[in-house]
């Protein structure tokens, strides 16, 4: 698999990818209804070279920075918002693979310009750690991996699949399996309300084989990459919150009729009507600048880095940032979802036009990652200092020496 000739810079990328987000964007209902998978339309980011759009331009990609990612994350959430999260596992593996650096690094870079597709499988159900029950093991010479993830967004579609796994010296490790070895098994059972299509059911491990080069230490990871993978969720929910509004103005241009109590004799020319389609236009451009927002926390900390500076800092406002971000556009997504039917009449619930997806997928995107422990942690942060990466301590750990409340600090 090789994936396309990548064009560079902004303009260019999104120019280029507009088609397939359009074509994504017509099979999403399609999909919805008949509880089908994006397989094809997956493999077509692919080979568009999706997937490779953070990498730099000499290694296959279109160099794009975070933030200007974050923009083309956007339009594919808008487009269809299963999108995002089943590519999240994958998004979080580049970021962790540019960081590092290393031979090892640069071959698994080459894998993703090559047009490759990362899955992840993570969590394990019955615990509140990250840290489960699945082992790394070595059997007569060989490493394998044993155990049972659930949670596992987007491995149905991937060709690798990230598992952690704790190995024999009781450190986590992330370990990469082929998609395609004897041993696993990836099964599409997410029985969520919402976001039906990102393949975030179980996957079994039985003495999976692993290539020893293909295990990396858990701390080999990006330094922001909490603040990655939580705004990967909220770029779906902007996209939802831009799609309602697409979908809201197109549903009133629509209608012919008014209501009895209404002011006028077409729907779009109502105010209160407007008001409506104003609210949510306005939700929209909140949600994306928010989203914005952390991208360029994120970018801050790279730029930290290439500076040689310590990025715990940095890291630590880019995980505020986006926190921040994921409480605005959880509020601006959900709001929209439900407010895009004041404007329609009864037609609106039709199933055929499938609107009740926007507030199903936003609710089950906003269930994954609760925002009221969010708000904790930014009020903490605020107040106390609390450590907004020390995403599993108790809540009255004490915070580590150097973080100061922004207040006091001023």
């Amino acid at each position: 698999m090789s994936g396309a000739a990548t064009a560079t810079g902004l303009p260019s990328v999104r120019e280029r990818l507009a088609p397939v987000f359009e074509r994504i964007a017509a099979s999403a209902p399609l999909h919805e209804r008949a509880d089908s998978r994006p397989h094809a339309e997956t493999r077509e980011l692919a080979a568009a070279g999706f997937g490779a759009l953070r990498l730099p331009v000499a290694a296959g990609g279109a160099g794009l920075t975070v933030a200007e990612f974050f923009e083309v994350l956007v339009d594919l959430a808008a487009a269809d918002p299963n999108q995002p999260q089943l590519w999240r596992n994958h998004i979080a593996f580049v970021e962790d693979r540019l960081a590092g650096g290393t031979e090892r690094d640069r071959l698994w870079l080459q894998r993703i310009a090559d047009g490759a597709v990362i899955g992840g499988a993570w969590s394990e159900t019955g615990t509140s750690s990250i840290l489960g029950e699945t082992r790394l093991e070595r059997v007569d010479g060989r490493s394998v991996v044993n155990g049972t993830k659930y949670y596992s967004s987007g491995s149905i579609y991937a060709d690798w699949v990230g598992v952690l796994a704790l190995a024999a010296d009781g450190a986590p490790r992330i370990v990469l399996v082929d998609a395609r070895s004897d041993g696993i098994e990836l099964v599409d059972d997410w029985n969520g309300f919402g976001q039906r299509s990102t393949g975030s059911g179980t996957t079994r491990l039985r003495d999976v084989a692993v290539d020893d080069d293909d295990v990396f230490d858990f701390t080999d990871r990006f330094v922001a990459q909490e603040a990655v993978y939580q705004l990967v969720l909220v770029a779906a929910l902007a996209g939802i919150a831009r799609a309602v509004r697409v979908d809201a103005v197109e549903a009133v241009l629509a209608r012919r009729r008014s209501y009895p109590h209404g002011l006028a004799e077409r729907p779009r020319d109502d105010a209160q009507v407007q008001q409506v389609i104003g609210r949510l236009a306005t939700d929209a451009a909140v949600a994306e600048a928010a989203t914005a927002r952390g991208a360029a926390a994120i970018d801050a900390v790279l730029r930290t880095i290439e500076a040689g500076e310590d990025p715990q800092s940095s890291a630590r406002r880019a995980a505020v940032a986006v926190y921040e971000a994921q409480v605005a556009v959880t509020d601006a997504a959900l709001r929209g979802a439900t407010l895009l039917f004041d404007a329609l009449g009864s037609s609106g619930v039709d199933r055929s036009n499938a609107l009740d997806r926007h507030w199903r997928n936003a609710r089950t995107l906003t269930s994954h990652n609760p925002r009221i422990y969010k708000e904790r942690v930014l009020g903490d942060f605020y107040l106390n200092g609390g450590d907004p990466l020390n995403i599993y301590a108790p809540a009255d750990a004490p915070a580590p020496a150097g973080i100061a409340s922004p207040l006091e600090a001023a």
